[in-house]
Order: structure tokens, then sequence, then C-alpha cells
């Protein structure tokens, strides 16, 4: 069968459709309860890339601006970027009750709005991981750090906990186009450096972040109201499938079971960079 040339779909068309798509899922859903989540990883996020008064500071993929308004409240001088818009408008009613001033933007991390090394700071916490090109991000990544500046990354690892939870969720999810790679992948220390390595002087750290609920039902719940990839994923189900889904997330969720309550381990790697 002959296929029109112009109705094939280029990886470019398949990218910007997927990341229209997205720019609606993140925000289907009070994304800032699995903020909440990893708290213990903002934190280290910030200190170990050590922002001071006055730097200029950029947080990709901000989501409801947690690390952003975290490090406006140091003095530095701080953007916070995403794509999704009902994230972005939740960071700025975050950031008004904090009393903290972030300018927070619409914008994609794989082209972003900003002149070449304008900052001091670049971080990302399980956010760039995301985009579907990979070395667009790291492109632009190593684009809008000054020479001397640095990026501090968390990202889940392939094998880790978060891992485990995407490859439960994949046979629910809806295919991705051909050619997006695999979020996990930043959490590999080879992928990272084939990305980052040329532009950055890099250090690596593993670290956990543990997640203890009562129950896989908890777990569900937290899930399937808050997170968009999956609340998104279930409104799209057939009602056998969401209960097929939900009954898979549970059985998930109880295998970490640990006495009273479960304890799911997410693993993650932090990549540390100082711009050549």
């Amino acid at each position: 069968m002959l296929v029109n040339v112009q109705e094939r779909e280029s990886p470019a068309m398949a990218f910007s459709e997927l990341k229209a798509r997205q720019s609606v899922m993140w925000g289907n859903g009070p994304y800032e309860r699995i903020t909440n989540t990893i708290r213990d990883i903002h934190a280290l996020v910030i200190e170990r890339s050590d922002p001071q008064p006055g730097e200029r500071v950029l947080d990709a993929a901000t989501g409801t601006g947690a690390v952003a308004i975290l490090v406006a409240a140091r003095g530095a001088d701080v953007v916070g970027m995403d794509l999704a818009p009902v994230l972005i408008e939740t960071a700025r009613e975050r950031a008004a009750e904090e009393d903290v001033s972030v300018q927070f933007d619409v914008g994609d991390a794989e082209a972003m709005q900003y002149d070449d090394a304008s900052f001091d700071i670049v971080t990302s916490t399980c956010g760039v991981m995301f985009a579907p090109d990979h070395a667009a991000v790291a492109g632009e990544l190593g684009r809008v750090t000054r020479p001397g500046g640095r990026i501090a990354l968390a990202c889940w690892t392939p094998e880790g906990g978060l891992g485990q939870l995407f490859a439960m969720m994949k046979p629910f999810l809806p295919t991705p186009p051909e050619g997006v790679g695999s979020p996990f992948a930043w959490g590999s220390e080879a992928h990272v450096r084939g990305l980052l390595g040329d532009a950055f002087e890099l250090e690596f750290e593993e670290h956990d972040s543990p997640l203890a609920l009562a129950s896989g039902e908890e777990y569900w719940q937290l899930f399937s109201t808050s997170y968009g990839p999956t609340k998104s994923a279930i409104e799209a189900l057939e009602s056998s499938r969401r209960d097929e889904f939900h009954e898979t997330w549970i059985a998930f969720g109880e295998q970490y079971r640990d006495g009273d309550e479960i304890v799911h381990h997410r693993e993650y790697l932090l990549t540390l960079g100082t711009r050549r």
C-alpha cells in the first residue's frame, strides 16, 4: 500500500503533539500533592547547588514551583519554567502566599526562551527528564548556563522504584511516539555523561526518597486523583480496564508492605555539573 509522504508524521511533529498533550496532562489534578512527597529531594537539590543571594537561578520544569520558591527565599533571582500552564498558575499563587518574588514562565525545556549564558544555576527535580528529546534538553541546559555556572538535576533511575511504577503503568498508558527517549535514562550516569559531558564537569550521587503510605489503596488514591499522567490514563480507559488498573496498582503497592504501612523506595540520580 502506498502512503502519501505528506501524511507521514515526522519525529518533530510527533514530539510537538506529545508535548501539547503533556502540557494539559501534567496539569490534570492537584500536582502539589505529589510534589509534597519529594520535599527531601528539593532540599538536597538546593543544598548541593547552593544558590547565593543575587545569583540568577532557573528551575526548569518547575511544576508547582516548590524549588523555585525555596530558592527565592534565600535571596536569589529566580525564574521557574514549566510546559503546563495550570502548574505555572498554581506556582504563581503559591509564591504569592509565601510572599516571595519568582518569575514564572510557561516554556519548553527543549527550546528555552532565555539568552545564552543567562543563569548562574539551573536546577530540575524530576522534571526535564520527561521532555521527549533528551539531546535538545541537554543542549539548552548547556546554552543557558554561564561558564562556571552550576546545574543540579534529580532524576529517577530506570531500575528504581519509580521506574518499576511506570513499568507497572505502561500497559494502561498511551503508546508514546517512536523515538521518544525513556525519561528514566536521565537516571543513568552513562546516558547523562553522553548528553552533558562535553559541556559540563560532572559529578554524580545516588539517593533514595522512600514514600510511606498506609496501603496500596492509599497509594492509588494519591496518584489517581493528583498525578496527571495517571489521572489522564484512567480517564481514557474503559471501566473494566480502570478496574484492572486499580487492582494492579494496589497489588503493586502491597508488595512493599512493611508492618502497618507500605514503604516504596524511590531511587534517584543527582547530577551535579559545572559549565566548562
